[in-house]
């Protein structure tokens, strides 16, 4: 009677009132009695359904690419584990872990009431707590309470206790999750959630992880081995556990295949002799395990990281971003080109080797969306110490992109183009003129070296070369200080600072940003690049100027997908106009003169890098060097209408060191380098010309 009874609709009831009472009761009633006080109290249950077990997504790996969308970069994960749909599990994988666990998964309603039964009255006869009896389903949801990160702590240790008030709810939850979910769904979630040892949880990450296979390819050895530890993966781990005990149970699960029918026990003896063939896989996580060969990767991952976390999409606060990332399941496919960086790396090398405590940090960014193609700088993104007590080659300081300590590198004369561009905003012409002195007395007041009669003086490196009248195309060719000193006193130096913000000039150092608020006014050293600034920064800011004056927040990514496949927002380009375009056609038009090309309007007349317009073999380019007092930095920043990279050679741990000294060519021949190789193949696009109106009448 009693099995026609479980097996029909009331077999899908929830049993927690029954067990309440029987647990109680189990010692003094006789089986058939049990079976009595089942039935009175079944009625009753079936008009209280629990409640809704709330079940959160899996956590699961991130994977980051390259922009090829199949390059690895690395993954992120606390737990390694990619949910995949039954289709993609071995049905060998299927029958055996229904074999090893529950063998009337397909008849009972969640809970198998004879089992349960049995187990009472076991128990009851042992006086031991509540065990045996749990069904896939129950499994299931003990996982599920017990990984639940919206429960508290003590929630989730009471999902694993060994207590009948722990059966009791899990029994209620698997009625009720059985009559929601087919047997197949409640079987894929069951595989996707359980641990296999080995760090492995779910059967994507099991299959990789003992046979370095995906499940779909899992035979039914493999299987069974891998259905026959989850009850004790740690202690029955075929990798570092005890061998002997996973095949044991491997024995066990195949016999009970057999006696199910779903193998022969042909297949079971023959699958049983089978060698144990382990190839265990590590999964790399995080960035300090890129690929040894491309550890420079590490660099672009770093400042993933810090991008990610600042992304409201992710979570509320910078904890809950950075969970995400790690449990969230995310296809990162970044904005990375591995040619790019590989040459920027090489031509970083170039100037510097990764024995050299000077640095030369490169980036390179697309205008128009602020993508960064590449990061690179002369260290290996490594946690290994460095021989003899010194910082490098094995850094994780975020050189490149700036934060985590790193506050960046004065850059020189390339903060020139600020002023520029305020001055033309301000309704200055290219044909600005001004004789400019070797010496030029400001209006701000200082003492020193640097002073005459007691306001700040400053001088042209080259007098012979830079001093004489000079406009805006050969003021910034020639690099002359006392002409965009000059310039800068008729607009006023917050108008310069102001500009540079715009276009995403972040000031990281205190003493930068005190100037930078209240004192900008006076701050009439800032033409000359005193402040401290990234190639990142540096290198985006010219972006927005090649791409008609539109500002795009830096991005490292191309696309990002969530664990279900919908697009995230994030990777969209975050853009804005800084300045009006035909000002910023002015200011390039201007920035053709240092790198030796010509202006539209034939005003340039000498550059301080004529080699780069020679290295990019004819395609337009534009940009400017940047020397600090004494060559301690030395800087130079590219643009092109499809990308715009800028190298600062410093060193990172002693801002008096000489690092630029002697290095100025170099530097230029590196980005330029960077940007012919990332540019080979693209098709060239030429700079649209200012008008004629902001060149002004001498133009």
């Amino acid at each position: 009677m009693f099995d026609r009874f479980f097996s029909g609709k009331l077999s899908r009831l929830a049993v927690s009132g029954i067990l309440s009472g029987a647990a109680l009761a189990v010692a003094a009633f006789p089986a058939v009695g049990l079976g009595g006080l089942i039935v009175n109290r079944v009625t009753y249950i079936y008009n209280h359904p629990p409640d809704d077990l709330h079940i959160p997504q899996n956590a699961q790996i991130t994977r980051v690419y390259a922009n090829d969308g199949k390059t690895l970069i690395t993954n992120f994960y606390d737990e390694r584990r990619s949910d995949v749909s039954l289709s993609a599990i071995s049905p060998w994988m299927q029958k055996a872990i229904v074999a090893s666990e529950d063998t009337r998964f397909y008849q009972h309603g969640g809970v198998d009431l004879r089992s349960v039964i049995r187990a009472f009255v076991s128990n009851g006869q042992g006086g031991n707590a509540q065990q045996g009896a749990s069904t896939l389903t129950m499994q299931y949801v003990r996982n599920v309470l017990k990984e639940d990160p919206n429960l508290s702590p003590q929630r989730r240790v009471d999902a694993t206790a060994n207590n009948a008030g722990r059966k009791i709810t899990e029994m209620r939850y698997a009625i009720s999750l059985d009559k929601k979910f087919s047997k197949q769904e409640i079987l894929r979630r069951y595989l996707n959630i359980a641990y296999f040892g080995n760090g492995a949880y779910g059967i994507d990450a099991a299959s990789r992880s003992y046979f370095s296979k995906a499940p779909g390819q899992l035979t039914l050895p493999e299987a069974a081995l891998l259905a026959g530890i989850v009850q004790s993966p740690d202690v029955d781990n075929p990798a570092f556990g005890d061998r002997n005990a996973a095949l044991a149970r491997r024995t066990y699960v195949l016999g009970a295949m057999a006696k199910m029918k779903v193998i022969t026990p042909a297949q079971a003896a023959a699958a049983d002799k089978a060698p144990v063939d382990i190839k265990v896989s590590v999964l790399p996580n995080n960035c300090t395990a890129v690929p040894k060969q491309h550890n420079d990767w590490g660099y672009f991952c770093d400042y993933l990281t810090q991008w990610w976390a600042n992304q409201p999409e992710f979570g509320q606060t910078v904890q809950d971003r950075e969970d995400a990332l790690k449990e969230g399941g995310y296809t990162i496919v970044t904005s990375m080109d591995p040619k790019t960086q590989a040459s920027a790396l090489s031509n970083s090398l170039s100037v510097y080797g990764y024995g050299s405590p000077m640095a030369l940090p490169l980036a390179v960014v697309q205008p128009g969306t602020g993508r960064i193609a590449a990061m690179a700088v002369n260290r290996h993104y490594s946690l290994d110490p460095n021989p003899g007590g010194v910082s490098y080659p094995n850094s994780t300081a975020q050189f490149i992109g700036g934060d985590g300590g790193i506050q960046g590198y004065p850059s020189g004369s390339t903060f020139k183009m600020f002023t520029m561009l305020a001055a033309l905003e301000s309704g200055k012409t290219l044909s600005t003129e001004f004789n400019s002195p070797a010496k030029l007395q400001t209006k701000w007041y200082a003492n020193g070296s640097s002073s005459c009669n007691g306001y700040w003086c400053p001088g042209n490196d080259n007098p012979s070369w830079m001093d004489g009248p000079r406009t805006m195309w050969n003021g910034f060719g020639r690099s002359v200080n006392t002409y965009f000193v000059w310039l800068e006193e008729q607009i006023g130096p917050e108008q310069a600072v102001a500009m540079a913000q715009r276009l995403g000039i972040t000031f990281r150092a205190p003493a930068d940003a005190e100037l930078a608020g209240v004192k900008a006014i006076n701050w009439g050293s800032f033409t000359l690049g005193v402040a401290d600034t990234t190639p990142l920064d540096l290198a985006n800011a010219y972006a927005a100027v090649g791409a008609d004056g539109r500002y795009c927040d830096p991005l490292p990514v191309l696309s990002i997908k969530d664990a279900g496949g919908a697009s995230m927002a994030a990777a969209n380009p975050n853009c804005r106009p800084a300045v009006a375009p035909d000002i910023a056609r002015a200011a390039l038009d201007a920035a053709r003169c240092p790198v030796g090309e010509q202006s539209a309007f034939g005003r340039c007349d000498g550059g301080t890098a004529p080699e780069v317009g020679s290295i990019m073999g004819g395609r337009p380019i534009a940009g400017k060097t940047g020397s600090t007092e004494n060559n301690a930095t030395e800087t130079f920043v590219g643009v092109t209408p499809q990308l715009a990279a800028a190298a600062i050679a410093a060193d990172p741990d002693n801002p008096s060191d000489l690092a630029g000294e002697g290095v100025s060519s170099s530097v230029n021949s590196a980005v330029a380098h960077t940007l012919n190789t990332a540019l080979t193949g693209q098709p060239v696009v030429n700079f649209q010309p200012p008008s004629a109106a902001i060149a002004g009448a001498a133009g």
